[in-house]
């Protein structure tokens, strides 16, 4: 026997679609494999663009450019100490996202 499928239920169900482009241009973000290098060493810590560079083994103008793009899409923050600038995660949702992430590609 088929069950009727109630796809307006489903449809009212759904983010709107300035929701759904939001989510596309963070997943694109964190698609990339630079990009998710500079996140994934910002995991738990916070570090200066130098330090950063070094991690990725990357120079700091390519980091730089990166984290530009990262901080306008609200996935890092930074704070300014003297002339030194500081880069974290922007909060718990990305960590948690990252962890998800690993634990599924990791899933046998």
């Amino acid at each position: 026997m088929t069950t009727k499928i109630d796809v307006e239920a489903i449809k009212n169900t759904m983010p709107d679609y300035n929701a759904i482009g939001s989510l596309a241009d963070f997943f694109k973000i964190m698609g990339d494999s630079t990009r998710l290098q500079i996140i994934l060493s910002l995991q738990g810590r916070e570090l200066c663009v130098t330090d950063i560079a070094s991690c990725v083994d990357m120079s700091i103008s390519s980091v730089s450019h990166q984290l530009k793009s990262l901080r306008l899409a609200r996935i890092i923050k930074q704070r300014k100490e003297g002339r030194t600038v500081y880069y974290s995660l922007d909060d718990e949702h990305v960590r948690d996202i990252l962890a998800t992430s690993l634990e599924h590609v990791h899933h046998v």
